[in-house]
């Protein structure tokens, strides 16, 4: 199997239609193939590996830095010679985007804790039996533990947290992250809090963040960059590559943004999510309209952040350490950014970004405007961050680490 790029895969499979090859496997799903009805398994990328089966379980319907990690983790250990397979509800959105990344799909009912979806998970289980089941959101994650509670023999479960809303320590939340094999947080204060709330063994819970493709996301001509989209290169372009969510501050960078009064500066909204009409509400409030771009979901998101001259993510809660932070520092952006959930674990105030409050629209709008004029602070702070960001947030390491885990996890 050839080792795709992100970058490649996605020129690669441009052809191939949103509903893939399946084949129906009664209640115990449908099955998604990728490429022409076939599982992918590779050569093992590791000397003296073993091959590992996992199911990943995802009860969430959207798509964003979540979904788009489990896929790009899995089509990475498909091509070191693991069997992997993602399973979520069918009308999850990562049903029409796994064939991109080569990623088998089975379709379960599993996006709400019901009878129906535990019964379904326990019968493919049953049926077709892993070494490993990788849980993701809380809804999957209940019905795979009960499920594996009552298999005579359960696969391994390996809890990934990928947020940094808090967890309640109490005694049902206690039983289910102690029955897994291993926690997985995406940022080492998410590992922190559980730890604290859960009371858990910390040596069965790591930090192992996303990671970026580097040969993709990397600097580029600025200028080309911007006339490749359609945009004109005598403007400057401030953007925000993310899911439409609340907490993503969306809002609150419109705010700062039509506080700065240049006529040659634009803004790029990069993404889609249940936040697109009260943005858009926001734009026609403020006056903006014919500044901002809703440019809606891309697959191409390193064409935008090439063609950015500042990158702003003014989270306000939720995150661990963001994939779309990670991709702006590898393309060398200066980034203004808050210390919210785990974002401090990749930049660093005045070395790799600036940091502002989170909700200040203010404060967004001033570390803007530095950047804006002050080259020197931005050249710096972006190529800072390209370096920080590719000794640390590589997508092999990534591999590296959750291969060790689940190699771990289902050693007999």
């Amino acid at each position: 199997m050839p080792a795709f790029t992100a970058c490649s895969l996605r020129k690669t499979h441009d052809d191939i239609p949103p509903n893939p090859l399946s084949r129906k496997g009664g209640d115990v799903g449908s099955v998604a193939f990728a490429t022409s009805g076939h599982w992918l398994v590779a050569p093992l990328g590791r000397p003296g590996g073993v091959s590992v089966k996992i199911l990943h379980t995802e009860a969430s319907c959207g798509w964003g830095g979540q979904e788009i990690r489990i896929l790009e983790e899995s089509r990475g250990l498909i091509a070191r010679g693991h069997q992997v397979t993602v399973a979520c509800p069918a009308h999850a959105r990562m049903v029409t985007e796994a064939p991109r990344f080569d990623v088998p799909v089975v379709t379960l009912p599993i996006e709400f804790k019901t009878f129906a979806g535990f019964g379904a998970l326990r019968r493919r289980l049953a049926r077709y039996p892993v070494d490993v089941v990788n849980t993701h959101s809380s809804a999957d994650s209940w019905l795979a533990g009960l499920a594996c509670a009552t298999l005579k023999n359960p696969p391994e479960i390996v809890r990934t947290r990928h947020i940094s809303a808090p967890v309640s320590g109490n005694v049902f939340n206690r039983w289910l992250y102690h029955r897994a094999a291993a926690v997985v947080t995406t940022g080492e204060n998410l590992r922190l809090h559980l730890l604290d709330a859960l009371g858990l063994d910390p040596s069965r819970v790591v930090s192992v963040p996303t990671g970026i493709d580097t040969e993709c996301f990397a600097p580029a001509d600025k200028a080309a960059a911007k006339l490749a989209l359609g945009l004109d290169p005598t403007q400057r372009h401030i953007g925000i590559v993310a899911t439409l969510r609340s907490w993503k501050g969306h809002l609150f960078l419109l705010d700062a943004f039509a506080r700065l009064d240049r006529a040659d500066l634009r803004l790029l909204i990069v993404g889609e999510g249940p936040m697109r009409e009260q943005i858009e509400q926001k734009i026609a409030t403020l006056g903006i309209g014919g500044r901002v771009t809703l440019a809606g979901q891309r697959n191409d998101p390193e064409c935008w952040l090439q063609a950015l001259d500042v990158f702003c993510l003014p989270s306000y809660a939720n995150e661990g350490v963001p994939q779309a932070i990670l991709q702006a520092m590898l393309c060398a952006l200066p980034i203004v950014t808050t210390p919210v959930g785990a974002i401090l674990e990749a930049v660093s105030d005045g070395g790799t970004a600036l940091i502002v409050p989170p909700r200040d629209a203010a404060a967004i709008a001033a570390a803007i405007a530095r950047l804006l004029d002050d080259a020197d602070l931005a050249g710096r702070l972006g190529m800072s961050a390209r370096r920080v960001a590719s000794a640390d947030f590589s997508r092999e390491s990534m591999l590296d680490r959750m291969e060790s885990v689940f190699r771990q996890a289902a050693r007999p």
